[in-house]
């Protein structure tokens, strides 16, 4: 009995570095699984379908027929859009063209880039339009800083495997 009273008991928690050790572990084996599903040629697949959606929804609402622009596109640039520059705003200048130029960016890029066709020329066109609709709605600015982002990503590192660009031979990211 005495022996048994001597023996020094189990801790009812792991030391610290125990603790530690243990999530140091378990974070290691989540990045592990992570970088295993998220391969380079799939984040590039979804960086380009994630920026193609939103530029994709606006530019159709702009069409009523083939290149004819719906009087609401023509509109929203005459009355309402301004460009909020210093000393402004200011009324967007020809704004039944740049209603037009829009409406097409809106739709030819986000399918050059899901198509993975002269991708990083789609993603730098997006992201003028971007810095573009930044001066128009400036409240925006954390979806504008996404969407840049992901622009630059995509011009920065190229389209990926699953692309038209490299089945035609671009197959380096550019540095």
């Amino acid at each position: 009995m005495a022996a048994l009273q001597d023996t020094p008991q189990a801790p009812a928690t792991p030391p610290a570095h125990g603790r530690a050790s243990a999530l140091l572990a378990a974070i290691a084996a989540v990045r592990r699984g992570i970088e295993k599903f998220a391969q380079p040629w799939l984040v590039q697949l979804l960086l380009r379908i994630a920026l193609a959606v939103p530029f994709w929804k606006s530019g159709i609402l702009k069409w009523q027929g083939f290149l004819q622009l719906n009087d609401t596109a023509i509109t929203l640039f005459t009355d309402e859009f301004q460009l909020h520059l210093p000393g402004g705003p200011y009324p967007f200048p020809a704004p039944a063209v740049f209603a037009f130029l829009s409406g097409c960016g809106e739709v030819m890029f986000p399918v050059l880039l899901v198509l993975g066709l002269g991708t990083r020329f789609a993603a730098i066109g997006l992201l003028l339009m971007t810095c573009i609709i930044e001066l128009t709605v400036p409240d925006g600015w954390p979806v504008h800083l996404t969407w840049a982002a992901m622009a630059l990503g995509i011009a920065a590192w190229g389209p990926g495997r699953i692309s038209i660009d490299y089945a035609l031979g671009d197959r380096r990211p550019r540095s």
